[in-house]
């Protein structure tokens, strides 16, 4: 497994380079500036300032708004398009942060231009969104003519210095030329087979999640996959409902997804990928990817990227199908959907000083020689736990829990699993203490553990 260092470097990296793994062609490029950036690139602070442990940008303590501004930055390659992002926290709907940027326009510089905003919207007016160089599309930076700089401003607020501080720690924008998308070489594309992977998780199926708001909601159950395949606990409804942006109205935004995942404990961007052996590489190196997909797949959707199968064919988690998880699809046809559509994707590694897991070393000995359900842990428990079962091949697979009586309690899992190592969490807080079986079934085996429940 490689070093930790390593994994930190490939993800701080202030401009990640044109042969790098998230930059794949000569006009992309990733610029990302964390806490020592930013520390760095201070043009004027007012009345916010940098934490005691360093770790952020938030509020002076008697201030209720404040603003940062940074030097301008520069781009090796000319851009016409692209895609800010960013990490922070607004702990309640009292607080946030609205990020804006500026391009040189004429003799000077464009308006500031309002990319988007976390949490809530507090603010008495969203900005500008337009000029006569170009516009922002919602949360996507379309410029009418080639620029190589530009410069963020950062606004924070609250209601009153009883409230929580917004903060910040990290900023993102990966530039790119429009004609890399247009002039994709898809022989290229279907050629590109890289080794086998995958990367498992608890699948969730948008449209069971609510009935009123499941179809809108792909992109924050894709996410929530992804905060499951580092088993960080999510609901996903939650999720979603947090992920809503309430000056758009939509649960898509891309940067407001990534910031929620940060909420999270992810360290993550909106980016681009231009090969499939590219993506191949940030999931062996324990990162892991969501896909903006179109036509000819759908009108437009996220999911999350799972692998890659023995012959090279991508895998996804797709939300929007009930036998989503694993999926394999025509490689040509999502090739079309998500490089066609530019590459587009959130890229989430744990944050720095968390273990990124090596997934090759995963895939060597994910596939277990039985079928076995393994004593939950920890037991005794109050009142969550984990139970962790293993497949040697795809299979239906049921979990329930039964009392001592051997009446059925609740059936906490069911469905079609592909082989690997697995766990689920088991949540009793409506339950007694007691003794109680953990019962896993598939069509040809039986296994059960006791657990215990110590109130």
């Amino acid at each position: 497994m490689k070093s930790l260092n390593y994994f930190i470097t490939l993800i701080t990296s202030l401009i990640i380079s044109a042969d790098s793994v998230l930059a794949q062609s000569n006009s992309d490029e990733h610029h990302v500036l964390y806490m020592e950036d930013i520390s760095q690139r201070i043009e004027s602070m007012t009345d916010v300032k940098i934490s005691e442990d360093d770790s952020c940008i938030q509020l002076a303590d008697s201030a209720i708004y404040g603003t940062l501004t940074l030097k301008p930055d520069t781009a090796g390659s000319p851009f016409n398009r692209g895609l800010p992002s960013w990490n922070g926290t607004a702990l309640d709907e009292n607080c946030g942060f609205l990020v804006q940027m500026r391009f040189p326009y004429g003799d000077g510089w464009s308006p500031w231009l309002t990319v988007g905003f976390w949490k809530a919207y507090i603010w008495s007016s969203y900005g500008q969104t337009t000029y006569s160089g170009g516009y922002i599309d919602i949360d996507y930076v379309k410029l009418y003519e080639y620029q190589s700089v530009w410069q963020f401003k950062v606004h924070f607020a609250r209601f009153s210095i009883e409230d929580p501080s917004p903060t910040l720690h990290k900023l993102s924008f990966f530039t790119s030329d429009r004609s890399t998308t247009e002039n994709m070489d898809y022989t290229a594309l279907l050629n590109d087979n890289p080794d086998e992977i995958f990367i498992p998780t608890d699948f969730f199926y948008q449209y069971a999640i609510d009935d009123e708001i499941g179809g809108s909601i792909c992109s924050p159950t894709s996410v929530s996959m992804a905060l499951r395949s580092y088993d960080i606990e999510v609901d996903p409804l939650q999720f979603a409902r947090d992920t809503k942006d309430p000056y758009f109205g939509i649960f898509g935004v891309w940067p407001r997804v990534v910031q929620n995942a940060s909420e999270y404990g992810l360290n993550g961007a909106v980016t681009r990928y231009r090969s499939w052996s590219a993506a191949r590489e940030v999931l062996a190196e324990g990162g892991r990817i969501v896909i903006s997909v179109g036509l000819p797949l759908y009108e437009g959707h996220l999911m999350m990227l799972a692998g890659f199968t023995a012959e090279g064919n991508p895998i996804v988690h797709d939300p929007a199908k009930t036998d989503g998880y694993g999926k394999v699809y025509d490689k040509n046809n999502l090739a079309l959907s998500w490089f066609a559509k530019g590459g587009i994707s959130y890229t989430f590694f744990p944050q720095q000083g968390a273990t990124a897991i090596a997934q090759d070393e995963i895939l060597t000995t994910q596939i277990p020689v039985n079928f076995q359900l393994m004593q939950n842990y920890p037991n005794p428990f109050n009142p969550t736990t984990t139970i962790p079962f293993s497949l040697p091949e795809q299979s239906d697979v049921t979990i329930a829990i039964y009392d001592v009586t051997g009446r059925l309690i609740e059936t906490l899992y069911s469905k079609n699993t592909i082989a690997g190592d697995h766990s689920i969490k088991w949540n009793a807080e409506n339950l007694a203490s007691g003794n109680y079986f953990i019962v896993m079934s598939t069509p040809d085996h039986y296994s059960v553990v006791k657990a215990i429940l110590l109130r």
